[in-house]
């Protein structure tokens, strides 16, 4: 009867009331609210998405329209519906690329539906989250939630909430601030000020892009008083659509939201040829991400035009580059040998070959188990940093971390230990072309 029930529960959606939502997301009838827990991976928030059937998991990328699908490992196979081949473009210094339009895709995020969603599908194997975040990442998905929900993000206690909006009442706070949004299409904006120099704040326009793991990405815009300080390093920002990103990292005097003020803030210089996909900047200025976003407790209310802050345990969190100058990813599995010792229980016998009652003796046996681990290496080194000084090279194997061995963590708790405090001395045990190496480096601060 349950099943009969809810398939029933289905078909009205579908048939009746259903038809009205066409291509959006809704919750079951009086349903004022859904609880989401997420990963919160590299300044990146991870959701449990299921896709005609297959559970995956995606990143929430306000920056991003219709949904992406880019990634299956992990996963046997999916299934997608009325698909031709369309050409799309995004971040990065490459051309347009070849992608998948798929129509009337289920979709499901908790209690979440929607029955008629489109998608992208992205046969780029580059354009893969998985080995730096450690953990499978499939898709990214963005504006279609918070065009159809009251979207809160609580970064302190991880978790997301979609409201319905019918029957939302914001329950505000004294030290809550409420700011105008401006929609565009498919992306929302913010007004900041960022101070480049003492006593000169310059109001700036940012897109609001959860998806970016960065603090903030500002436009060399020399005309508006936005240019590359002079300490600065050139770097890899990541991977967009059309190819790979670069930049220049930096420090600036701060960055102000509202009343809220946050200094010595981090922020990168994409180079103009990563965007060419925007034919004019218009009125933009770069964008604030998750590194910066995850100080506050946030609710985006798109519908009205608004969105909430209440800062966070986060807040006062210093905005630190990497002092190691290391990048860590996975890249496939590798075998480990340990011994291990087993002790075995044999009885005791007399002169004539009889068991004693009784009496039995502990016999140690070594034994070898082979173990398969997921294989860390470095996939960057930073020119100038303390790991280039001493040698560390682009591709080396990461076996132990100060006498630990890597194994036995995740990759972001890896990425902790190489950069825990300036000041702390790092021995790295590495494997370059079947050889173990040692390396020692103190960390140290980048300006």
């Amino acid at each position: 009867m349950k099943t009969k029930a809810l398939i029933g529960f289905f078909l009205c959606w579908i048939l009746g009331l259903g038809y009205l939502s066409a291509q959006r997301f809704f919750l079951p009838e009086q349903t004022k609210s859904e609880r989401i827990p997420f990963e919160f991976l590299n300044n990146l928030i991870l959701i449990p998405v299921e896709v005609n059937g297959t559970e995956l998991t995606f990143v929430l990328d306000s920056g991003v329209g219709k949904p992406l699908l880019f990634n299956m490992m992990g996963k046997d196979s999916i299934e997608v519906r009325n698909v031709s081949e369309v050409q799309i473009k995004g971040l990065g210094d490459g051309e347009a690329i070849t992608a998948l339009k798929s129509l009337g895709n289920g979709f499901r995020i908790g209690e979440a539906w929607n029955f008629n969603q489109e998608l992208f599908v992205v046969m780029d194997e580059a354009l893969n989250f998985s080995p730096a975040l450690g953990v499978p990442v499939h898709g990214i998905i963005g504006y279609d939630l918070f065009r159809d929900f009251v979207v809160e993000i609580n970064y302190s206690n991880k978790y997301l909430k979609l409201h319905n909006p019918k029957f939302y009442k914001p329950k505000r706070k004294k030290k809550d601030v409420s700011l105008a949004l401006d929609i565009k299409k498919t992306k929302a904006y913010l007004n900041a000020e960022v101070l480049l120099e003492k006593g000169k704040n310059i109001p700036v326009k940012l897109l609001i892009d959860t998806g970016s793991s960065d603090a903030l990405w500002l436009f060399n815009q020399p005309e508006k008083g936005l240019e590359v300080p002079d300490k600065n390093y050139e770097d890899f920002l990541g991977r967009g659509l059309s190819g790979d990103v670069f930049g220049k990292r930096t420090k600036i005097n701060g960055v102000k939201i509202a009343k809220f003020e946050m200094f010595d803030a981090k922020v990168a210089f994409p180079h103009r040829e990563s965007l060419t996909f925007l034919k004019n900047y218009g009125s933009r200025n770069g964008s604030v991400g998750g590194e910066l976003l995850k100080r506050f407790n946030v609710v985006f209310d798109y519908g009205n035009h608004t969105m909430t802050l209440r800062k966070n345990l986060n807040y006062n969190t210093p905005f630190e580059y990497n002092l190691s100058g290391i990048n860590l990813q996975h890249d496939g599995i590798r075998y480990i040998s340990e011994r291990i010792a087993n002790t075995v229980v044999v009885p005791r016998t007399n002169y004539r070959g009889m068991n004693s009652i009784g009496s039995a003796q502990m016999v140690p046996q070594n034994a070898t188990k082979l173990t398969v681990v997921p294989e860390i290496v470095i996939s960057a080194i930073r020119a100038g940093s303390p790991a280039e000084e001493v040698g560390l090279r682009k591709g080396d194997v990461v076996l132990e971390v100060n006498g630990k061995q890597v194994h036995q963590y995740k990759l972001q708790e890896i990425i902790k230990m190489i950069n825990a405090k300036k000041g702390k001395r790092v021995k790295l045990l590495i494997e370059r072309y079947n050889r173990d190496l040692l390396f020692s480096f103190v960390l140290k601060e980048l300006f």
